[in-house]
């Protein structure tokens, strides 16, 4: 079925927008299922499962890292778009977080793979990227996005996930308790082990008596 009601930015001017829980899936659509299914597999990590028996096209679904891959099987592979041979950091791409980025980087040399790195400086931290195309041209990033801390633009907060509340409400319980910036934002000296949102946060000892445990609570964001 088709929805064609018109009003979709009805919710998102009311405040409300979709209740949304997390990204399921992804669907990439491709010349040869066989070697999108190496790629996914073989380079990426993803893993084979169950696809829905009543689907009467070809393709294949993996799973890995949360999150799902749909492969479609292109049903006129010369009818796409010519696959694209530069690499553009600023191209449609999905992206993941890795434990080593130089290990990253030495596999997909031995596996000889074309990349292109970058590296983005915030306030003292530094993010790096790998960037590279699957067998389609569509673009995958490896990088270390996770360094950077989410921070709520102003006036975001009021719609944002609990975890970014939580860490607005740390914020103001620095204020009120004159706990160092640093303990809360630790970089560029800490780059965090990262002070990234949902990580706990090291409060020093001689501050903790003077926090109530709902205080003590809102500083674990």
């Amino acid at each position: 079925m088709v929805n064609t009601a018109m009003g979709v930015n009805t919710a998102a001017a009311q405040g409300g927008g979709l209740r949304l829980a997390s990204l399921n899936h992804i669907s990439v659509v491709c010349r040869s299922l066989e070697s999108s299914l190496a790629f996914y597999c073989d380079v990426l990590g993803f893993f084979p499962i169950r696809r829905p028996g009543s689907f009467d096209f070809d393709g294949a679904w993996l799973y890995n890292f949360g999150i799902g891959i749909h492969l479609l099987q292109a049903e006129d592979p010369e009818s796409l778009l010519p696959k694209k041979t530069e690499i553009d950091p600023k191209d449609n791409h999905i992206s993941f977080t890795c434990e080593s980025l130089e290990v990253v980087q030495r596999r997909l040399k031995e596996m000889g793979f074309q990349f292109v790195q970058r590296r983005v400086v915030e306030g003292g931290i530094h993010v790096d990227q790998l960037f590279f195309h699957d067998p389609d041209g569509f673009m995958i990033e490896v990088c270390t996005c996770d360094n950077l801390p989410v921070i709520p633009l102003d006036g975001a907060v009021a719609h944002a996930p609990p975890a970014c509340k939580r860490a607005s409400a740390a914020k103001h319980q620095q204020k009120q308790l004159n706990i160092p910036a640093a303990v809360l934002d630790p970089a560029p000296a800490k780059a965090n082990a990262g002070g990234c949102i949902g990580e706990v946060v090291d409060v020093p000892a001689a501050t903790m008596p003077m926090m109530t445990s709902v205080e003590q609570a809102c500083m674990q964001v």
